[in-house]
């Protein structure tokens, strides 16, 4: 079953080899420890019930964001609870913000320039029972697009109607229609989504497992399944934008170039501190970024050592194994210094199978004149305790209309805003 139409006609061959479970005893000891950790910090994150501005969950979140660290001049303060907070989008009248969750949920809030709570977090269009509503991007219209596990709808005016239960939803892909439902996982089924400078509705499409087998692979190529689509706003004339990505759940374009730049999350079981993570930039269609041929960056995955991979475009930047980069966004305020103005924010969930826990930051990546990323640096950190146990996980970064930036983090279901007064 192939899910796209005719005008599909890029071909990006995605021959997607197979790797075998490892088995080491190094790995079950990694696999264990990483478990106790997030066991751990889930216990210490505490329920996620919003409890008002002047709240005990408020009040605690406050004391632990005093052990963030940022550069000099900045600072960090608890925007709003909401349970689950992933995906960030801001309504294109500049009034709203839009939250996406991976369980059902997806939550509508004013956005204010304000280092007070806001309370008002309402669910939005409440009446739609949802799967993962993960995604969420507008387009320049207004109209909101919310990409499921295997749905995409939209809604017009969405900051006008955010409080209806019903508001009116076109179908942008049918339930069902994004990918086959037999290939449906609970794994790496978090969509993100972005409408392009072209217009189009640009989605990722993540590899249900760690590295497919030759069988799947072949299902997950007549899919699209590992790869970024783009298809008009309607679902119409859907293609394959760019292949070879195991886990892409950030993305963003430069405002510069207009080339569509992504996070991806790359293959576990192959030891700690490989293979690196990736930032990858895609200039024009058709690139291929190399998995599974390449576990992430050049680290070539054991069973498919002696296959000649297809070219390979090679990550802008490498980053560090099993952080589990997420969320990404370009700054284009001009709240923050001139040194982060063109550059990269974007988000490190945290590790979960690796010995000694890393991410749970937030990171920032320059770009040089000719649109190629500089050295990726920590902006903030502090959300890992030094006992190893997460007691928040940043997941993504977005632009607030003041130019100051807002940080999701789902354990702890928080927003957080961050901003300079240096």
């Amino acid at each position: 079953m192939t899910l796209f139409s005719p005008r599909s006609r890029r071909d990006v061959r995605r021959t997607i080899p197979a790797r075998r479970p490892a088995a080491a005893d190094a790995w079950r000891r990694t696999l264990l420890t990483g478990v106790a950790a997030l066991a751990t910090s889930f216990a210490a994150a505490g329920a996620q019930t919003p409890d008002g501005n002047g709240g005990p969950q408020a009040e605690a979140l406050r004391e632990r964001l005093k052990r963030i660290e940022l550069p000099p001049g900045f600072e960090i303060t608890l925007y709003a609870i909401a349970p689950g907070a992933r995906t960030l989008a801001v309504g294109r009248q500049g009034k709203m913000l839009f939250v996406g969750t991976r369980d059902t949920k997806v939550y509508a809030l004013p956005l204010r320039a304000t280092s007070d709570l806001v309370e008002e977090v309402t669910e939005f269009a409440s009446g739609t029972p949802r799967t993962m509503p993960h995604g969420v991007c507008f387009a320049a219209d207004g109209t909101l697009f919310v990409a499921e596990q295997n749905r995409i709808l939209s809604y017009e005016r969405a900051e006008d109607v955010y409080a209806e239960r019903d508001p009116p939803a076109r179908t942008v892909v049918a339930a069902g229609a994004l990918i086959p439902r037999d290939l449906e996982s609970g794994n790496h089924s978090t969509r993100v989504c972005r409408v392009g400078p072209d217009g189009a509705l640009y989605v990722s499409l993540g590899q249900p497992d760690n590295v497919p087998s030759k069988e799947r692979r072949r299902l997950f190529e007549q899919a699209g399944i590992g790869t970024i689509v783009r298809m008009d706003r309607d679902g119409g004339g859907r293609e394959i934008f760019a292949s070879g990505i195991r886990n892409s759940v950030g993305m963003d374009f430069n405002p510069a170039d207009g080339s569509l730049w992504f996070t991806d999350n790359q293959a576990d079981r192959m030891g700690d501190d490989i293979p690196p993570g990736e930032l990858n930039r895609a200039s024009k269609p058709g690139l291929n970024f190399g998995f599974p041929w390449y576990g992430g960056g050049h680290v070539r995955t054991e069973i498919f050592a002696d296959e000649t991979p297809p070219p390979t475009v090679f990550p802008q930047v490498e980053t560090t194994a099993h952080a589990a980069d997420l969320g990404m966004t370009f700054y284009h305020g001009a709240r923050l210094p001139p040194a982060y103005r063109g550059g990269i924010f974007s988000a490190q969930h945290g590790s979960w199978n690796r010995s000694v826990p890393v991410g749970a930051r937030i990171m920032f990546t320059p770009v040089k004149p000719d649109e190629t990323a500089g050295e990726m640096r920590v902006f903030a950190s502090g959300w890992l305790d030094p006992v190893g146990a997460y007691w928040g996980r940043p997941v993504d970064v977005l632009v607030m209309p003041d130019g100051a930036l807002l940080v999701s983090d789902d354990q702890a279901g928080k927003l957080y805003r961050v901003t300079y007064r240096g």
